[in-house]
């Protein structure tokens, strides 16, 4: 099949809906389909679905204008700065306060002591079985019970509250340590990793290519790849986890509460999930004799190739190719590069970010939910941005009206 055309199959998963759906939208004229060359199915032309899923993306979310995120010709800005290069250079503390305040300046965070601790004591009576996403919940859920001034929403208040509260996610797992001066990347990556950031995959010491986030090109080295991550997903206009979170902070919900608004719909394989699902689909092609036919049988058996495609980027996403070049080498980034390349070559499409947050988590150890925990703390940086500028604005001005087509009144 050409790479510019999609099955209906395809179409249906890109939209988030059955095949009948997407039939529907044909019958009512809002997507254009032309018969396979075999007459047992339709195709459609990738640009024009791109369009359409852009065109839907912009109806949910009438009336916000934001002043954080722009994408742009396959760029991601962060207040104008290219978000790409933060990532080569700035530590993810400088684009917390770049995303907060305006200023690319770096602020060390740090948690209050007392609500550290009981964050702490309410993560370790939790089954092991928690993902590391429940405990972040948890912890968030902690610290604003016990947080007498949570409700206070006024900015200098909300950047202070914001700076505990991501400091004390990643030191409340109870395997970090304590707090490290490096910062809140070397803070997390023992509590992902179980070691202390220094260790290439291969036992070796890692190469250290460049002067880092302080300025320089970056390197392998744990906490800077790390940092890189954060960076990259500190923000990303209206995603799904945003809107909820803007939303909240529409009620005047604490921003703790906005946090957890977020949290909850970063749940779904969809959204910060979906770096599992990769990571899985890795360890099956690292396992192959062939890695390219390990695809060939997902697609044979109808399963999807999950990290590919974005609507906002039909070119590539950059934030995947920044961050896979930061990666070492090894076999996980080999494999990596062929299914990528397969993929380019055979259907058209790219990898997004959640594919190398799933090459980073193998490379290193991770398991596989540690692409959706570096998600959900980076994310958290751009949610309370989001509302920041939602408590400026008018309360409550979300309330849109369904339209109701269950059964008619009657006697």
């Amino acid at each position: 099949m050409e790479p510019h055309l999609l099955t209906t199959d395809q179409v249906a998963e890109r939209l988030g809906v059955k095949p009948a759906t997407v039939y529907a939208y044909v019958s009512r004229g809002m997507l254009t389909s032309r018969r396979n060359a075999d007459g047992k199915g339709s195709l459609f032309e990738k640009p024009e679905v791109d369009a359409f899923v852009a065109g839907r993306r912009r109806t949910t979310t009438p009336g916000i204008r934001t002043g954080l995120t722009l994408i742009e010709d396959g760029r991601l800005f962060y207040r104008g700065h290219d978000a790409c290069e933060l990532a080569r250079t700035a530590s993810f503390e400088s684009v917390v306060t770049l995303l907060w305040t305006g200023e690319l300046t770096h602020a060390a965070l740090e948690p209050q002591p007392e609500l550290l601790e009981l964050a702490t004591r309410a993560v370790a009576v939790l089954p092991s079985t928690a993902r590391l996403t429940d405990r972040l919940r948890v912890i968030v859920a902690a610290t604003a019970a016990a947080d007498p001034l949570r409700f206070d929403t006024s900015p200098p208040a909300v950047v202070a509250t914001g700076r505990a509260m991501l400091a004390t996610m990643p030191a409340a797992f109870g395997t970090t340590g304590g707090i490290r001066p490096a910062g809140l990347a070397a803070t997390l990556w023992p509590a992902l990793t179980a070691s202390d950031g220094l260790t290439a995959p291969n036992g070796g010491a890692a190469a250290d290519r460049g002067a880092g986030p302080a300025g320089g090109t970056g390197s392998d080295s744990g906490a800077e790849l790390l940092n890189a991550a954060l960076v990259l997903l500190a923000d990303h206009d209206m995603a799904a986890s945003t809107l909820a979170a803007r939303v909240a902070a529409s009620t005047r919900a604490n921003p703790y509460a906005v946090v957890s608004a977020g949290l909850a719909a970063l749940d779904g394989p969809f959204h910060g999930a979906a770096s599992g699902l990769v990571h899985a689909m890795l360890r099956e092609a690292l396992a192959a004799e062939d890695p390219i036919a390990s695809l060939t049988d997902r697609q044979r058996a109808g399963r999807p190739i999950p990290g590919f495609g974005h609507t906002l980027y039909p070119d590539g996403d950059p934030r995947a190719t920044t961050l896979l070049a930061m990666i070492g080498d090894g076999p996980v980034r080999e494999t990596a590069e062929r299914l990528v390349e397969a993929m380019r070559t055979r259907s058209g499409v790219h990898p997004n970010v959640d594919f190398p947050l799933a090459v980073l988590a193998l490379t290193h150890g991770m398991p596989a939910e540690a692409g959706e925990a570096v998600f959900a703390v980076g994310r958290t940086a751009g949610w309370l941005a989001h509302a920041l500028e939602e408590y400026a604005d008018k309360p409550l001005r979300f309330r849109p009206s369904g339209l109701y087509d269950g059964r008619p009144p009657g006697p």
